[in-house]
This record gives structure tokens, C-alpha cells and sequence, in this order.
């Protein structure tokens, strides 16, 4: 597993934006900024849509005001899906990022195998990301939501 001092690998996301598809890269994504990460298992399932993205949708200006130049969430789900669920969302503030093939979860050791609840996803996390390296990785817990929060990471700021 990627680990604080390590550089993130060199892989591409897709976002589906207002003018069609993207595939940013970690380089596009990372390089000379401040970036907060964070990971759910799944859009639209009940931790991540109740809990995790709302606390640092509301949090974003806070977190910012640390000197942080972006906050990013990503899933294992795909680009559509990723921008549903940022509809659904007040999230003006979060990039959405997806991995449907995993490239950059699998890269940095972040899966995990729900069986038949989902297969392969992400672990939940948070990450604070300097210029392309890891700072900090916070990894919860299988069935836990602390170390990840908007809260935390603010704090860890």
C-alpha cells in the first residue's frame, strides 16, 4: 500500500464534465498543488452520500482557507456515474474523479473485495497530497468512519 513520502502513480481518471469526457491524469491533477483526496466505496451508498461527501462539501472553504487548491473525491464507479451523483450533491467546491477500472486504486494498494455486496471497490480514505507526493493517508478500518472525515483532515492541516 502507498504510503506518506510516496509519489502517486502515474495513471489516468475519467470525469464527465459540461464539455464531455475527460482523462485527466495524476500529473494534471497533482502536480505544484495542494490536493486533498478522498475515496468512497460507492457513490449513492449510505455512508459516502449522507456522511463523507457532505461533510467536506461543507467544509471546502475551510479547508481551502488551509492552502489547499482542490479537494477531490474518487470511486471505483464509472465517469457517469460519478457526475449523478455530484448532481444530486450542493458539491460545486469537489472534483469528481473516477477509477471504473481501478487503475489507481489497484496502484496504490487501496482495494479491497466486498464478495457479492460489490466486488472489487476502494477502500475509504483520505489523503493530503503535496505536489504529487503523499503527505498523509488516512485508511479506515473495514465498517469504520473516522480517520477519513472532513474534520480530521481539516484538523491534520
Amino acid at each position: 500500500m502507498i504510503k506518506p513520502g510516496d509519489t502517486l502513480p502515474e495513471v489516468s481518471f475519467s470525469q464527465l464534465t459540461s464539455d464531455g469526457m475527460k482523462n485527466p491524469s495524476t500529473a494534471d491533477i497533482f502536480k505544484g498543488k495542494k490536493v486533498v483526496l478522498f475515496a468512497v466505496p460507492g457513490a449513492f451508498t449510505p455512508t459516502c452520500s449522507e456522511a463523507h461527501l457532505p461533510d467536506y462539501i461543507a467544509l471546502a472553504d475551510q479547508i481551502k482557507a488551509k492552502g489547499v487548491d482542490s479537494i477531490v473525491c474518487t470511486s471505483m464507479n464509472d465517469a457517469f456515474v460519478m457526475a449523478a451523483w455530484a448532481e444530486t450533491q450542493n458539491s460545486e467546491e469537489i472534483t469528481f474523479l473516477a477509477d471504473g477500472g481501478g487503475a489507481f486504486h489497484k496502484a496504490t494498494g487501496l482495494t479491497m473485495d466486498t464478495g457479492d455486496f460489490g466486488g472489487v471497490r476502494s477502500q475509504r480514505y483520505a489523503m493530503i497530497v503535496d505536489d504529487g507526493k503523499v503527505s498523509l493517508l488516512n485508511v479506515e478500518p473495514p465498517k469504520s468512519f473516522e480517520v477519513s472525515k472532513a474534520e480530521t483532515i481539516l484538523a491534520a492541516l
